[in-house]
């Protein structure tokens, strides 16, 4: 198969296309090799007319010939060389900029948790763990790590978008993972994302990680029996529905969720009635196995 593209070389290709006669003689020879004679005879023009389009052919590199000694004479053997021809377009690849927010995990502004509960900072633990008070804690706007066995927290940040404008699609990107009494390797948790109050899906985390190493970023002083790191996950909500790591997650599309008002609100919720109540962790930048906050990513129309 040929490939050509925009380079000049493909020129003599382009310009042999260009002509009904030139298809003619392909679909002639494309199943069996013909000499000028028949071909002319075929098409009901001249050898010499047929000989100048056999040329073209040839310098495109789509027609081979070879001669043979046939019937007390020399044959010029026409054959098609190619069956198909991809041909590329100049295109430039639109690159998405997106608005970007970036939210830390203490920076909650509604939340309603149920133990084991806890949050710490950089430097260290906040309150007491296992007790809910301490999520109402001044200090807690400096966590960069989170977790509860039930409830919810929930973010506000602004609307990014410049006013009277619309957007293609929301991503939607944290590291988290379930909360289990200490560590374990298999601890389902059912996480659900709300976003504007509508719920985008839900995700099942497979388990509260650090049993076998410590994560890349989390503290030295911190404590090696407890939440060590998550998975970083991605929800894309765009015109067609709602993906986690392009993996499909619901129906919920990006006219559904309100990107016009004023203030956007993300919840994440562990339901008391889920199949799997495995609790909550979430890692910001400085703790887990990938150094960010929550962030959030909005691609305008």
């Amino acid at each position: 198969m040929v490939k050509a593209n925009g380079d000049p070389h493909y020129l003599p290709l382009y310009e042999a296309l260009a002509s009904e006669v030139r298809w003619q003689i392909m679909k002639l020879i494309a199943d069996k090799e013909m000499n000028v004679k028949e071909i002319a005879h075929a098409l009901e023009l001249s050898p010499s007319m047929i000989t100048m389009h056999i040329r073209k052919l040839e310098r495109a590199g789509l027609v081979g010939s070879r001669r043979v000694r046939l019937h007390g004479g020399t044959h010029k053997l026409c054959r098609l060389l190619e069956k198909n021809i991809e041909v590329k377009l100049p295109f430039v690849q639109k690159e998405e900029k997106g608005r970007e927010r970036s939210i830390s995990v203490g920076h909650y502004t509604a939340f309603e948790i149920y133990p084991t509960c806890g949050l710490g900072t950089l430097e260290k633990e906040i309150g007491v763990w296992d007790d809910p008070r301490f999520f109402s804690d001044p200090e807690r706007v400096n966590a960069a790590i989170l977790w509860f066995g039930r409830g919810y927290v929930e973010y506000k940040t602004p609307n990014v978008l410049l006013p009277d404008r619309t957007a293609d699609c929301i991503e939607i990107s944290m590291e988290l993972a379930s909360e289990a009494p200490g560590l374990r390797d298999y601890w389902p948790s059912d996480i659900r994302f709300l976003f504007n109050g509508v719920s985008l899906g839900m995700w099942t985390s497979p388990a509260d990680f650090g049993r076998a190493a410590r994560g890349k970023y989390t503290p030295k002083w911190w404590h090696r029996n407890v939440n060590q790191y998550g998975l970083l996950k991605t929800i894309r909500v765009d015109a067609s529905g709602t993906y986690m790591d392009g993996e499909w997650m619901s129906d919920v599309v990006v006219e559904d969720i309100n990107l016009q008002a004023p203030f956007w609100t993300l919840r994440f919720t562990v339901d008391e009635n889920a199949v799997n109540v495995g609790g909550l962790t979430l890692y910001g930048a400085g703790f887990g196995n990938h150094d960010q906050d929550i962030v959030i990513r909005v691609y305008p129309s």
